[in-house]
């Protein structure tokens, strides 16, 4: 099985291509330079496969939480190659590809993900793996780090750079170990790819009409008398 997948839900940049279990990836942290980087990442991965475009079996993405302009250039790029490749596409969720990430690097098993949202809010998943893949518990949220339930889970774990922006706030809600190696961790296409696999073979698969970023939050920026000014 040949997926070709993108990521470009935060700073960073990513596509890989999973044939099989064997995965190859092209990956840059770059600000607003998704667009001049992720056709010549696709083109990267593929030439090092030396197989074409015409010859993946599906399109993997990840469908959001995230930046707002980064989910709609991965969907967009999505459903150009379902299209015109004809074939299926598969969504992914951001945080479950870093919580994919953490276990494969860290061992890690129960994760609270919090990426940040800006706004002093993140985006937040609880995740569990079962049988090596991340399985979200409850549900995405988007929310202020103080209007968190509180949690104090064994061997809980933090992630994301959530941890990073807002960490006093969380621990005083959620009671999870962090370090700056996993505050830093970014979503990439090579988890993308592999979750994608298991949604493929659950049947979640899209035509290119249904594919839509997820945001969680409608609203982008506060108003001036919300930022006080």
């Amino acid at each position: 099985m040949k997926i070709l997948a993108v990521e470009t839900s935060t700073d960073a940049c990513s596509a890989a291509l999973l044939i099989d279990e064997q995965v190859k990836q092209a990956f840059a942290i770059a600000p607003r330079k998704h667009t001049q980087l992720i056709l010549n990442q696709i083109d990267s991965v593929l030439a090092k496969a030396d197989i074409k475009i015409n010859d993946i079996d599906a399109i993997a993405f990840a469908r959001g939480p995230g930046a707002f302009t980064g989910l709609r250039i991965a969907a967009g790029l999505t459903q150009g190659i379902a299209l015109a490749c004809d074939i299926p596409a598969i969504a992914v969720s951001t945080l479950a590809t870093m919580a994919q990430q953490s276990f494969q690097r860290f061992q890690t098993e129960k994760m609270y993900v919090a990426l940040d949202a800006r706004m002093n809010q993140v985006y937040w998943g609880e995740y569990h793996i079962n049988k090596g893949f991340a399985e979200l518990q409850a549900e995405e949220l988007v929310i202020s780090p103080k209007d968190l339930a509180k949690r104090n889970e064994a061997d809980s774990v933090g992630i994301g750079s959530g941890w990073q922006a807002y960490q006093a706030a969380l621990q005083e809600r959620v009671q999870a170990k962090t370090t700056p190696d996993l505050q830093t961790i970014h979503p990439a296409a090579k988890q993308v790819a592999q979750l994608a696999v298991e949604q493929y073979k659950l049947g979640n698969i899209l035509s290119a009409e249904q594919i839509r970023p997820v945001y969680l939050r409608n609203k982008v920026a506060q108003t001036l008398q919300e930022r006080g000014l």
